[in-house]
């Protein structure tokens, strides 16, 4: 498998609690790579190492063929990481419009920012992004004004317009209805083409849909890796976390 990362036994711990206890993964180009477990069993702690934004205890991350162990987190997002975390961090006053161009003016110089001469020439590439997670006919509404699903799509359009080469997303459905899960993994899907991604989420039927491989972390461990239909059939994935549900 042509990887584009991979952890190898790393470890977080804050002060005695360890949070994660040598986890090791691999995701290869282009896949939709799920992780899943109970609350608790580090998953979001593993995304945020990462993308750096918790330092790791041990161990090594790789990124693309380079060791980013100990790389800043802005470096990585340069490099083409980026993560969604569960809570949006959209800015709800501003037009829906307004932040899918603010998240596409970072990719243009201070000066470019300061006279403000991106707004017209950007037009085209932030339509296309509205237009790629269904929102182009809300682009002038306020974000607060979406609802909860619309939001988690247009910080999906604000991750993605950073190109990442792999996006990183905590729980995209959590607090959704089931037609809006149905519409972000058709979503996801479709901006998968370019982008690998992985997948943290308690909606199992989701992650079967979506992942061709699924990591199980259970205390901070890896217990089960494999297919949706092997981490089903996998005993300790049983007892540690879908007969929880």
């Amino acid at each position: 498998m042509n990887e584009i990362l991979t952890t190898r036994e790393v470890v977080k711990s804050f002060g005695k609690l360890q949070a994660l206890r040598g986890v090791s993964l691999a995701v290869g180009k282009g896949e939709l790579h799920g992780l899943i477990g109970p609350n608790g069993s580090g998953k979001s702690t593993l995304l945020k190492c990462i993308v750096g934004a918790e330092t790791t205890s041990g161990g090594t991350i790789t990124f693309d063929g380079m060791d980013v162990t100990r790389v800043p987190p802005d470096q990585r997002a340069r490099l083409g990481m980026c993560l969604k975390f569960q809570v949006t961090s959209i800015l709800p006053a501003l037009s829906v419009y307004d932040n899918v161009l603010l998240a596409v003016q970072r990719n243009g110089s201070l000066g470019q920012l300061l006279r403000s001469s991106t707004r017209r020439a950007l037009r085209p590439e932030v339509t296309t992004l509205l237009e790629a997670v269904n929102l182009a006919d809300r682009a002038s509404v306020l974000a607060q004004e979406l609802s909860h699903g619309q939001q988690q799509w247009l910080e999906i359009a604000m991750a993605i317009s950073q190109r990442p080469s792999l996006l990183l997303l905590d729980e995209p459905t959590a607090g959704m209805n089931r037609e809006e899960r149905r519409a972000t993994g058709d979503l996801l899907e479709r901006l998968a083409r370019g982008t690998s991604m992985v997948i943290v989420e308690h909606d199992l039927d989701f992650v079967r849909r979506m992942c061709t491989r699924i990591t199980v972390l259970e205390q901070g461990e890896v217990i089960a890796e494999g297919s949706a239909s092997e981490i089903e059939q996998n005993e300790n994935v049983k007892g540690a976390f879908i007969g929880r549900r």
